[in-house]
């Protein structure tokens, strides 16, 4: 007859796997169903100021497998008629895992024309990739690509 208690070596594994589990679980972005790390999750919050952050209305096009993270083209577009009643104020771009997780944040208009601006970055390891985009109207907007990196670039201490 099979004792009623589990052997200690299948509890201990069942206790560990459980606890990886919760610690792998992905943190979700503020209300949008996007997960990030909790630096990340952090650096959205600041730039929100207490705003909810929705997912759309913002497109990040950056490339999902990238072969190396030295040089990465990144352009960012928001969907917004840039109008003087309806217009994008502010665009960041911020990363999971780079020493530095603020990447762009630049001020538009609505004389801009078009809510769209394009640089370069360094991307530290793979990771994932979120731009927001502030509206004239107070509402703050999200995109997010997971971007695999084969060559990492800018390590801590590297002075990036």
């Amino acid at each position: 007859m099979p004792s009623p208690t589990l052997p200690r070596r299948r509890a201990l594994a069942g206790l560990g796997a459980g606890a990886a589990a919760l610690v792998l679980r992905p943190v979700l972005a503020q209300g949008t169903g996007v997960p990030v790390g909790t630096q990340l999750q952090g650096a959205i919050a600041d730039f929100a100021a207490g705003q909810p952050v929705r997912t759309g209305r913002v497109t990040l096009e950056i490339a999902t497998l990238v072969d190396n993270g030295n040089v990465v083209p990144v352009a960012i577009a928001v969907d917004s008629p840039m109008t003087e009643a309806e217009h994008v104020r502010e665009i960041a771009l911020f990363t999971d895992r780079n020493p530095q997780r603020e990447v762009l944040r630049c001020s538009l208009g609505p004389r801009a024309g078009r809510a769209r601006v394009a640089t370069r970055m360094r991307l530290a390891t793979s990771q994932r990739v979120a731009a927001l985009a502030r509206m004239s109207d107070g509402s703050v907007w999200m995109g997010a690509v997971d971007v695999v990196v084969a060559l990492a670039a800018c390590l801590e201490g590297e002075g990036s």
